[in-house]
């Protein structure tokens, strides 16, 4: 199973950053400029890259202690996937950690860059408040 994990520090207050990160309807605004829409009902979301790729979510776990999401790809070409992200207090502001596991293996090739600018994308968002 191929796993992606990336952190990285964000200059966002925990407060600020969690109430937009829960938000599970928000993605396109977290991740503008690789998501391009997003629309979300009852715990299920369609996301549209930019590319014009459509995938549909389901959130699996909101847990407002630890500030994580977790969540699912129901459709695509995944035979198993599950990610999660997390905000993390530091002295500086927060530490954003995304972890997927997904199956097959060579979806990495297809899903590494999405991550990679995803990251950029909600840090880019999340200091702009």
């Amino acid at each position: 199973m191929a796993t992606i994990h990336r952190e990285l520090e964000i200059d966002c207050s925990l407060d600020r950053a969690w109430a937009q990160l829960r938000d599970f309807g928000n993605a396109a605004r977290l991740f503008a400029g690789v998501l391009v829409n997003c629309q979300e009902a009852s715990g299920q979301r369609t996301v549209t890259f930019d590319n014009g790729y459509i995938v549909q979510e389901r959130l699996v776990s909101l847990d407002e202690e630890t500030c994580r999401l977790a969540y699912t790809v129901v459709n695509g070409d995944f035979t198993h996937h599950s990610a999660s992200m997390q905000l993390l207090p530091t002295a500086e502001g927060v530490r954003f950690v995304w972890i997927s596991d997904f199956l097959p293996d060579e979806a990495t090739q297809r899903v590494e860059p999405l991550v990679e600018a995803g990251c950029q994308a909600i840090k880019r968002f999340l200091q702009s408040l």
